[in-house]
């Protein structure tokens, strides 16, 4: 046995990891709050929403639904993970873009059948979430590769 070798040093965490997990808790501790919600609404809270946003609650299929629920509670737990510089973090933020992938589908139909969305619920169901789920695996295999966590 060689006693020469030398120890891996350790890197210091780069204060982007803290912001970028917070973040990330944040944002998918609302999805969680939004899924959680939308699966207890009221038919009386029914009609308050927007006609773009009863025909995504209404139309969902059951396994878009469970695509949801894996978006955001793997998100959420990706970022906890990420928080706690743990490698399986970037599992869960794979099986969060599954999640985003499976319950937009359904989102492509609803929006070729006519329904208006608003500006705000295009970027949201369709520009926002894909690119903040792809964003945290990207930075987490950038994380990763730096040693700021695993």
């Amino acid at each position: 046995m060689n006693d020469n070798t030398v120890p891996e040093t350790h890197v210091k965490t780069h204060w982007s990891l803290w912001v970028v997990g917070v973040l990330s808790l944040i944002w998918n501790l609302m999805g969680c709050a939004n899924f959680i919600w939308q699966m207890n609404i009221s038919p009386g809270d029914l009609t308050s929403l927007s006609e773009a946003q009863r025909a995504v609650i209404e139309n969902r299929p059951v396994w878009a639904t469970a695509g949801f629920a894996l978006a955001v509670f793997a998100g959420a737990i990706g970022s906890i993970l990420l928080l706690l510089r743990k490698r399986a973090a970037l599992v869960f933020f794979l099986l969060s873009v599954v999640g985003v992938i499976i319950t937009m589908l359904p989102l492509f139909g609803i929006v070729s059948s006519g329904v208006v969305f608003s500006g705000f619920e295009r970027v949201m169901y369709l520009l926002l979430t894909p690119v903040v789920a792809a964003f945290l695996v990207v930075f987490t295999r950038v994380a990763l590769r730096r040693k700021w966590a695993g």
